[in-house]
């Protein structure tokens, strides 16, 4: 018996199988059909993202089923760049499958990096099979196809509009003015001067008018920390101190670092702690930052009572409140 292994023979290419649009030209004008509306159905929704970004409401909720409320904002936006894209994707898939150039091509294998001059013959023959892909002949597929790339592109363009307004002097505000009750949150109950005793912590916001709509942006910015202390044991200036009320301080509660909320009171070093990178700010030397990366003090907004005792603002905040931004001058 002979130990030599004898070659196997070279299978070769199996025999081609011709698409039904290769041979029947009713199929071939069905695909293509079938590829435009593909590509139609992407435009669509891109519309409907260009749609629910400018004219549907962030505060606009549908309810839909087994999801419960939901925001329409959110929604339809998710929805509508979800298709443009899901769709361009299938055309662009049925196209290549049914009515692009379906041969064999040998490949033979060679260095990773190829000669300059096989580069320069790949550009070339790029070129040359573009026609051969048939977009020239397939005016609809072209149409089509241009309609949906340019929506999408068009898209990213359209969200530009988040850059602006300019905020102006919308960083350098807040609700507080002179004159403004200091309210519990939660509650909105105005505090008198005899509500907080020494070493009592409570988290306070301005009062709005009647009729005016609290909102997360103006918590987020509004948000005021009370402590009571004993008035020996400050360590502050005539002016910081005439900014306190027998004893009670007042501070913004937006980190000066990250804008994170500073939430945490030691009563017995009368130290307030950011808890996000552990700054620490002393509240007996005005909130001054004795730890951790804050670069200045939270801002000190000045109170006293009103004629019935509870507590008011002097004055609105004398510094933009939470971390720095370009336009900060301090």
């Amino acid at each position: 018996m002979s130990n030599e292994i004898s070659k196997f023979s070279d299978p070769g290419l199996p025999e081609h199988v011709h698409r039904k649009t290769d041979t029947d030209p009713k199929a071939e004008k069905r695909a293509e059909q079938q590829v435009a509306i593909l590509f139609v159905l992407s435009a669509f929704f891109t519309v409907l993202t260009i749609y629910s970004y400018i004219f549907i409401k962030t505060n606009t909720f549908i309810f839909l089923p087994i999801m419960g409320d939901t925001n329409a904002h959110q929604f339809f936006l998710g929805i509508g760049l979800a298709g443009s894209l899901l769709f361009i994707g299938f055309g662009a898939v049925h196209w290549a499958k049914q009515l692009m150039p379906d041969t064999e091509v040998v490949a033979m294998r060679h260095e990773m990096r190829s000669e300059d001059v096989d580069r320069e013959d790949f550009v070339q023959t790029v070129k040359e099979r573009a026609g051969t892909a048939g977009l020239g002949r397939r005016s609809l597929i072209k149409r089509s196809l241009g309609l949906a790339v340019g929506l999408i592109g068009l898209t990213p363009l359209v969200m530009l509009r988040d850059l602006g307004p300019l905020p102006r002097k919308q960083l350098n505000t807040t609700s507080w003015t002179k004159g403004t009750r200091l309210v519990t949150d939660p509650g909105n109950r105005p505090i008198h001067v005899n509500d907080l005793e020494v070493g009592a912590v409570a988290q306070v916001l301005p009062e709005l008018p009647t009729g005016t709509e609290r909102t997360l942006e103006n918590i987020g910015t509004d948000a005021v920390l009370l402590i009571r202390l004993r008035p020996e044991d400050f360590q502050l200036d005539s002016e910081r101190l005439s900014w306190t009320h027998e004893g009670i301080i007042a501070f913004s509660k937006i980190c000066s670092h990250m804008g994170c909320a500073v939430a945490l009171y030691e009563q017995q070093t009368k130290h307030l702690l950011c808890p996000c990178h552990q700054s620490t700010f002393d509240v007996t030397r005005a909130a001054k930052v004795i730890f951790g990366p804050a670069a200045r003090p939270l801002p000190q907004l000045a109170i006293t009572v009103d004629s019935q005792g509870y507590l008011v603002a002097q004055q609105g905040f004398t510094e933009p409140i939470g971390p720095s931004f370009w336009e900060r001058s301090s």
